[in-house]
């Protein structure tokens, strides 16, 4: 089902917490709302499922109006980073509770809860205590729980958060596959860039109450629309440069720039698009930060500083080091310029 916010305001203690958001997730889509703490993003997702009173705008699911509905009226079901199941009851009963109050006959409920089970990779965790369960495994009856409901609309607020990098991205495959074999209309919260990154069809990438970019990852990432959206994922090189007649060129780098305006601009490079290279002197490596694969290298001629990632084996190659004096090559996968900002 097709979701439609217009001009969402919520205030919170006097402050405004949405200013007139607006945003359509497509039917069968996942999107995520990505952002720092207080950005807005939790809010709205409490405002889609009901949670608390919207001041103004509208929220439609394929073209009805459910802002003025209850909760339990609107299809939609949300999962807590917390996720609120119940210590006390076995698996089986946390599946059953939601399809206990739509009245499902029990034996149609045992068949939902194995198949559920099996789609979570917990077959045969029916009599198992919640107590008795490890982080990962709560999170997946979290999910089959969510599942059973059958909801329009999956929320999901920020619910691997807990969970270390290697359960956070089995958990977030998890979600994914079976979002998308049951075509389930899907909205995640994360400050997490990689999990909305891995996970997402489009991102809505939120600040202080506002959408600063929605797009599809690789959109978002080669080319966002502003220094702000770049810097939420990572460091970036500028290089600053003209274009005269859709041709950007500057001290480092010379490349097209179609449909590009004559002007001053910034040329957007990502660390990975930086190559250091052993021949040469026009840069001196001032720092290096091995992550194991990768390196991260610091860079500095007689006017600016840059930023590079490499493959740790190459660098380790070309025999380069702290100190030492090296070439340089900007290759930028994508041109991604901005009108110059004077800091």
């Amino acid at each position: 089902m097709e979701l439609k916010i217009e001009n969402l305001e919520v205030t919170l203690q006097k402050n405004k917490i949405l200013n007139r958001v607006s945003l359509t997730v497509k039917s069968g889509e996942l999107i995520s709302l990505l952002g720092a703490s207080g950005c807005g993003k939790s809010t709205m997702l409490k405002g889609i499922a009901g949670l608390l009173d919207i001041e103004k705008g509208r929220i439609c699911l394929d073209g009805k109006e459910i802002h003025n509905m209850a909760p339990e009226k609107r299809g939609t079901v949300i999962v807590f980073q917390d996720l609120r199941l119940f210590p006390h009851m076995t698996v089986e009963k946390n599946i059953a509770f939601p399809m206990e109050l739509k009245k499902v006959p029990k034996a149609r409920q045992k068949e939902i809860i194995k198949k559920l089970l099996e789609d979570v990779q917990l077959p045969g965790f029916e009599k198992r205590k919640i107590k008795e369960m490890s982080g990962g495994q709560m999170q997946r009856v979290a999910l089959a729980r969510a599942l059973a409901c059958e909801p329009s609309i999956l929320l999901l607020d920020e619910p691997f958060s807990g969970l270390d990098e290697k359960l956070r991205l089995e958990m977030g495959a998890l979600v994914r596959k079976l979002q998308k074999e049951r075509k389930i209309t899907t909205i995640l919260v994360t400050h997490d860039k990689k999990e909305a990154l891995q996970m997402s069809d489009r991102i809505a990438l939120m600040s202080n109450g506002h959408i600063l970019q929605y797009a599809s990852p690789t959109e978002i990432f080669q080319h966002p629309e502003n220094r702000q959206v770049a810097a939420y994922f990572g460091k970036a090189n500028y290089i600053e440069g003209t274009v005269q007649k859709e041709q950007f060129d500057s001290d480092y780098i010379s490349c097209e720039a179609k449909g590009y305006a004559d002007g001053k601009y910034e040329l957007l490079v990502r660390p990975f698009d930086v190559k250091v290279i052993a021949e040469g002197s026009a840069v001196e490596i001032r720092k290096m930060t091995y992550l194991g694969e990768t390196v991260d290298l610091y860079l500095r001629d007689e006017k600016q500083t840059f930023y590079a990632q490499d493959i740790s084996a190459r660098i380790h190659a070309a025999g380069l080091m702290e100190g030492a004096k090296a070439g340089i090559e900007f290759a930028p996968e994508s041109i991604c310029l901005f009108p110059e900002e004077k800091e």
